[in-house]
């Protein structure tokens, strides 16, 4: 049997490295824990032979922050020169990555401040169980694009029984 591993970070890449560091701080009150800077390609060091791992060669170079959130979840954003600065297409149905979930009970005050900063809300904010329990959530957008969703309560007290 395995036991439950803990979720350390998530990597979004952008279009504009400084507005989603401003954006993401503003917004949803994480911290940055390293500036942005830039990484060049290279392959004398760890870091390069590792980027030159995962991106191949030729990306040349990429500007990279890192972010944590208050529970110690950390964000990695990425610019790359490539990026093509035309928003994704949101589209569930293939394999892979479509949205991620940050939790706030305020979670009307949040989806404005979203919206406020250049997002978009993308359906109305919705209860889980009407009339039995005080779980909502709702879809929406950073400026860029990316889709993710808001919760009023914690991933385990909205799908287990008997917390409320």
């Amino acid at each position: 049997m395995s036991y439950p591993r803990s979720f350390s970070h998530i990597g979004l890449s952008v279009p504009n490295l400084e507005q989603a560091v401003e954006f993401y701080e503003e917004v949803m009150g994480w911290y940055v824990v390293m500036k942005p800077s830039r990484v060049e390609e290279e392959v004398d060091t760890p870091i390069g032979i590792m980027c030159q791992d995962v991106f191949g060669e030729g990306y040349e170079d990429f500007k990279i922050a890192h972010m944590v959130t208050s529970d110690g979840i950390g964000v990695e954003l990425f610019e790359f020169k490539q990026n093509d600065k035309i928003r994704p297409v949101f589209d569930h149905v293939p394999t892979g990555l479509f949205h991620f979930c940050v939790q706030d009970p305020d979670i009307e005050g949040l989806v404005n401040k979203i919206v406020e900063k250049g997002g978009k809300q993308r359906m109305p904010i919705r209860e889980y169980y009407p009339g039995e329990k005080p779980y909502r959530m709702c879809y929406v957008e950073d400026p860029f694009g990316i889709v993710f969703e808001v919760y009023s309560h914690s991933y385990e007290v909205t799908y287990s029984s008997g917390a409320y």
